[in-house]
């Protein structure tokens, strides 16, 4: 899952994008309004943390905009106004949820969960292809149902596989979806990553489960 922080205090946002990145997220930071709806309608975010208080534009109005535009994705408002008036006026301007700071990572955690899981498309935490099982609520993976020993990165490579499951991905894609906006196109890291996963997932040299298009991508098949 990919998540844009739109935050301007540069602590908190760099506190925030690291326990995401260590969660399998790939996270990217905005520290002002403009920056936040460029990088919004630029890239394909699964999810917006959106700090009301942002330079230039607030959140307020970035939230406006962006559902105006058609964002889709979710939207997670933070504020350090706990007025019930406030809460309102995000809610209203498009946002999904409101958590006021200061707040708990465990508790932030838990709402973007759940904002992921209510999305229509994606409403059930556990995806299947063929043997493989994952429980995205758990952050776990099973083959056949033996557990996998996976990286948080290696579990998000195979979610946004097993997601498209029958469809070619591009490593553009892939960068998009899994890796931040400073990913590095020029090296191979998509490919060494993609060979983690054969390694864990095919155990025998006829069970191939991710193939290769050559010029496209990779698919992962049943």
């Amino acid at each position: 899952m990919r998540v844009l922080i739109a935050e301007d205090e540069k602590k908190i946002a760099e506190f925030i994008r690291r326990g995401l990145k260590e969660e399998g997220y790939a996270a990217d930071l905005a520290h002002t309004g403009p920056d936040a709806l460029r990088l919004a309608e630029e890239n394909p975010y699964d999810l917006l943390l959106l700090d009301v208080m942002l330079p230039g534009l607030d959140g307020l109005a970035v939230c406006a905009k962006l559902r105006q535009g058609g964002f889709a994705a979710p939207i997670l408002m933070l504020t350090a106004k706990d007025r019930v008036e406030d809460k309102v006026k995000g809610l209203d301007s498009g946002a999904n949820d409101y958590l006021t700071k200061p707040f708990a990572f465990e508790e932030l955690l838990a709402r973007i969960r759940a904002l992921l899981r209510a999305r229509p498309a994606e409403a059930s935490t556990r995806l299947t292809a063929g043997d493989i099982a994952l429980d995205l609520a758990a952050h776990k993976a099973s083959l056949a149902g033996k557990e996998l020993d996976l990286s948080a990165k290696e579990f998000s490579l195979l979610e946004y596989l097993v997601r498209n499951k029958g469809r070619i991905v591009t490593r553009t894609m892939i960068a998009e979806h899994v890796w931040d906006i400073n990913f590095d196109t020029g090296t191979n890291v998509i490919d060494v990553y993609i060979n983690y996963l054969r390694n864990k997932l095919e155990k025998k040299p006829a069970k191939k489960v991710i193939h290769t298009v050559r010029g496209k991508g990779y698919i992962l098949k049943d």
